[in-house]
């Protein structure tokens, strides 16, 4: 599959808003306010920005610019129902952007919305719970083998094509689905309960999959973050497990103008997150060891943490597209399994180069 190359940026905003079209005494129809996080996904043209490395920054201040309108105002004032959806549809009409693939407001840490050109809508909401659990399969040593516990975060992803009515699924509905399960997973040893012998991220996710989908049609994916930095997708046939970590670096960006912050000596903490699809080791109950994806990168992780990016082998560039496709050189040939990765010079903001399925967003 070609590689397609997405730009990312998000910018917040401060809002209030009623949501009327909700039952007779739902909170939300109380003037009440959020913080608001509105994100963009385009696959720019290759001479967009000024300079390469100029493409983010670009992006972020379009952003910002389309959203100060609604910073520190009453939603209502400018759209008569601002739901989620509603929003994203104000934004992406008025954000003079070249192939944008996808308008996302994210309206709390645990809720948002995804809308493409189409208007398909893409909802999520997250929820956690506390769990103990053990994997009985592991070799010996290993220390998933020992009876331990995670601060479980699952994200149930519903997508739905609202067209232009205001509002599909909503988050309580979700909520709904989801409590039953909360009930029986919250403070519990996960390898008690039928069918979750082997409670690896992929087999709980598929369990899950089974309880929720024939109550919820529209789920079209799970996501169970095991820990903050890992996890797992599952769409009812295929697992894909991600896993990030962060990296500090300095570097200048050579071709941008002088007088642009860019081309001074700089930095950032960057999160590089990786993508892996494969069939599902029926042993094991894995993609892959979350802990063998992270030994395979670390060559490559230690050429970039706490260096100069410029002076990495075999790249002129060291804007985020000529970092992430270098990063796919590097890695690809000890982790074949990788189809995804995400690279974020602060949060929110960076590229994301897919050559598989792109499967579901990520909050920020």
């Amino acid at each position: 599959m070609t590689a397609r190359l997405l730009h990312l940026a998000d910018a917040p905003f401060e809002a209030a808003r009623r949501v009327s079209i909700l039952p007779a005494r739902h909170r939300s129809r109380r003037l009440h306010g959020h913080s608001f996080l509105a994100r963009v996904r385009a696959e720019l043209p290759t001479d967009w920005a000024s300079f390469p490395g100029g493409e983010t920054g670009t992006l972020r201040d379009h952003l910002a610019r389309c959203v100060a309108d609604l910073d520190y105002c009453d939603l209502n004032e400018h759209l008569p129902v601002p739901t989620d959806e509603n929003l994203a549809r104000w934004v992406r009409a008025r954000l003079r952007i070249p192939g944008i693939e996808a308008v996302g407001i994210q309206s709390t840490r645990d809720q948002g919305v995804d809308l493409d050109g189409s208007d398909h809508a893409h909802l999520w909401h997250r929820f956690r719970f506390e769990a103990a659990h053990q994997l009985p399969n592991v070799p010996a040593g290993h220390k998933c083998g020992c009876m331990h516990g995670h601060g479980f975060e699952v994200i149930l992803h519903a997508d739905q094509d609202p067209g232009s009515d205001d509002m599909g699924i909503d988050f309580d509905q979700l909520g709904d689905t989801w409590a039953p399960l909360h009930r029986t997973l919250h403070a519990a040893c996960l390898n008690d309960l039928p069918g979750l012998a082997n409670p690896t991220s992929e087999l709980f996710s598929a369990w899950l999959w089974e309880r929720l989908k024939p109550t919820l049609p529209a789920l079209s994916w799970i996501s169970v973050y095991e820990t903050a930095r890992a996890g797992c997708h599952y769409d009812g046939q295929r697992f894909r497990i991600w896993t990030e970590q962060r990296f500090e670096s300095a570097l200048r960006l050579v071709r941008a103008p002088d007088g642009v912050s860019g081309h001074r000596l700089h930095g950032h903490s960057y999160l590089v997150r990786l993508h892996l699809s494969a069939p599902l080791d029926r042993v094991m109950g894995w993609v892959m060891d979350y802990g063998d994806v992270k030994e395979r990168f670390r060559p490559v992780y230690k050429q970039l943490d706490h260096r100069l990016l410029n002076e990495l082998p075999r790249i002129e560039d060291v804007d985020p597209a000529s970092l992430v496709r270098w990063l796919r050189e590097e890695v690809e040939p000890d982790l074949p399994q990788l189809d995804r990765i995400d690279l974020q010079e602060t949060p929110g903001c960076g590229v994301l180069l897919c050559w598989g399925e792109q499967g579901p967003a990520l909050p920020t």
